[in-house]
């Protein structure tokens, strides 16, 4: 049995074989959880293989660091190693193999995509990203597994890689602007930078290679990978310095090319969310049809990052669908109505429950308060068309909490239609049957 530099050859390829299994596993469940159910865009699967680095970068960096515990413990003495190369043979089948099985996930992740029509385009950057941020986890694993060859040392190089790649997800600015990550949830509008990418990429294939040149110049004791790590290091300096002075974000916001539904109402979403559409049109023409007449009525909808404030013109309404699970036209329609009308104190809140209710198209809820059962009770047994007259003619009151009783006839169903010589006046108090004069 083959043994290199006490570690069984055989062993080695058995820790290869399972490393690639453990990390494409990892990346494949990590990046399925990242991607935004139901878009179908390059974006969202870039975003969800460089996502997918919070977890394989800190087990690719405990991998290096077992693996060079591993070598240190079986050097019998403090000599050099004879030559650079190969001191750095070792660290660079690490890397190979970390590599590898991040391009099996980008591999299954991508055909999965190719199979559905996709927007946008895939940026080649993001991809490199990924991959020099992979080179960096292994360089610090491997320098700290080779200076401290402790059974422990594996563990807690996990337990840093995953804090480290945690905070600089969740960090202050410059530290997503310095990682491969992507702030959750992400957002598809705002798009995807490739000029950042290759910086990122830059710094971080610079970073990795300029601590395993480093290492290997201290262990050989030659001065060519010395001046080699000084080179990469410089070049990781450039990438930084590029990425502090470009944007806030690694994102690259662009007008986006609306997918639409024209009739008879406009909607518009993402093209990577075109697969909603109908489901989305079928939502709002009801409630467009509900706000007809009202100052909330609308004619087309455009769906708009959360990020954003746009000033749209009359009649156009932002809306947010940040994926499309199963009910996310609910969910849409949910939130839009809420901006309607503010939170009302007191039994005003009951009122505005019952008329939101009817414009999601929930059922009509009888409240806690008598005098809400009362209303609700008197607004489910008006027909559709008398629900649209009566918001149509009280939405000012219902958009500024002031909903009462006597709106919805203070709970007798009995009231009386008006006289004919005020009949072309809305009553306060309808009674079920009435149909008001056009």
């Amino acid at each position: 049995m083959r043994r290199h530099r006490g570690v069984t050859r055989e062993e080695l390829n058995q820790s290869a074989a399972v490393a690639v299994a453990v990390l494409l596993g990892l990346g494949l469940v990590t990046a399925w959880n990242v991607l935004i159910p139901g878009v179908a865009a390059w974006e969202n699967t870039v975003g969800a293989v460089v996502g997918s680095l919070r977890l394989t970068g800190p087990v690719a960096a405990a991998f290096a660091a077992w693996v060079a515990l591993r070598k240190r413990r079986a050097r019998r003495r403090r000599a050099p190693v004879p030559g650079a190369w190969r001191a750095l043979r070792a660290p660079l089948a690490v890397l190979l193999v970390v590599v590898a099985a991040f391009g099996a996930t980008v591999l299954v992740l991508a055909v999965r995509s190719a199979l559905s029509e996709q927007a946008g385009r895939l940026p080649p950057s993001g991809l490199a990203a990924g991959a020099a941020g992979l080179t960096f986890f292994v360089a610090l694993g491997w320098l700290a597994g080779w200076a401290l060859p402790r059974g422990i040392t594996p563990f807690a190089v996990l337990a840093g890689g995953y804090a480290l790649s945690q905070w600089a997800a969740n960090g202050p600015g410059w530290a997503e602007r310095l990682a491969p990550a992507i702030r959750e949830p992400y957002d598809l509008f705002g798009g995807l930078n490739p000029e950042a990418f290759a910086d990122q990429a830059l710094w971080l294939a610079g970073a990795g290679a300029a601590v395993l040149l480093g290492w290997a110049a201290v262990v050989s004791r030659q001065v060519l990978p010395a001046l080699a790590a000084a080179v990469a290091l410089t070049a990781g300096g450039a990438g930084v310095a590029r990425l502090l002075a470009g944007p806030d974000r690694p994102m690259a916001a662009k007008p986006v090319a609306y997918a639409c539904q024209e009739w008879p109402i406009t909607v518009c979403v993402h093209p990577g969310m075109r697969a909603g559409l109908d489901e989305l049109s079928a939502t709002f023409i009801t409630l467009a049809s509900r706000l007809a007449g009202t100052p909330g009525a609308f004619s087309r909808v455009e769906q708009h990052s959360r990020r954003e404030r746009p000033d749209l013109a009359p009649g156009v309404v932002p809306v947010h669908v940040d994926d499309l699970r199963p009910g996310y036209a609910d969910r849409a329609v949910a939130e839009f109505t809420e901006r309607l009308a503010p939170p009302c104190p007191g039994t005003a809140g009951g009122y505005r429950e019952i008329v939101l209710a009817w414009l999601r198209g929930d059922p009509i809820p009888a409240g806690d308060l008598p005098e809400h059962r009362r209303a609700a009770a008197w607004f489910s047994v008006l027909t559709e068309q008398q629900r649209r007259d009566w918001l149509r003619m009280f939405f000012t009151d219902f958009a500024r909490c002031r909903l009462a009783t006597n709106h919805f006839a203070g709970g007798n169903s009995h009231f009386s239609p008006p006289a004919p010589a005020v009949r072309d006046v809305y009553p306060v108090n309808p009674s079920p049957g009435y149909v008001p004069s056009r």
